[in-house]
């Protein structure tokens, strides 16, 4: 597989939507709950325009992407989606950790994220662990509750 990261491009706002929206997907929340999400993950140009984005393409195919953002001094990511076809390959890792040196790089001392429940074992094995959680109202009478995840760098 040739996997290459580059900066994403405002032109690529629909198609990093797509990817969102299909990672989101894949871990089997019923579709009204999806639809309620989907204003959160769909991007404008303009979103690319204001923040950092990187892309992970497959032969030219961008097939995952990460936004990286800065807060409160602490270098956050603040998506990370990797299209179905391509979990478990080896693409999230490889973005993860081209946001890691990227953070390094730029001399932050700590990376954090807001983990969605079903990602949260990917990114302890990345090395990262929970620091805390984020309630969000419930839905369907589930309570929402969201990994914070840091790493020191």
């Amino acid at each position: 597989m040739n996997l290459q990261i580059r900066r994403a491009n405002p032109e690529q706002a629909d198609e990093l939507t797509r990817i969102a929206l299909a990672a989101k997907a894949y871990w089997g929340y019923p579709k009204h709950w999806m639809e309620i999400w989907a204003p959160q993950l769909t991007f404008s140009p303009k979103y690319f325009e204001e923040n950092e984005g990187w892309v992970a393409c497959v032969d030219e195919m961008p097939v995952g992407f990460y936004t990286l953002q800065e807060k409160d001094g602490t270098a956050s990511i603040e998506n990370l989606w990797v299209l179905p076809e391509f979990i478990g390959k080896g693409v999230g890792k490889t973005l993860f950790l081209h946001a890691v040196e990227l953070s390094r790089q730029r001399g932050y001392e700590t990376l954090q994220l807001e983990a969605d429940p079903n990602a949260a074992g990917f990114y302890e094995k990345m090395g990262m662990h929970k620091i805390g959680e984020q309630r969000y109202p419930e839905m369907d009478g589930q309570p929402r509750i969201l990994p914070i995840m840091e790493m020191k760098l």
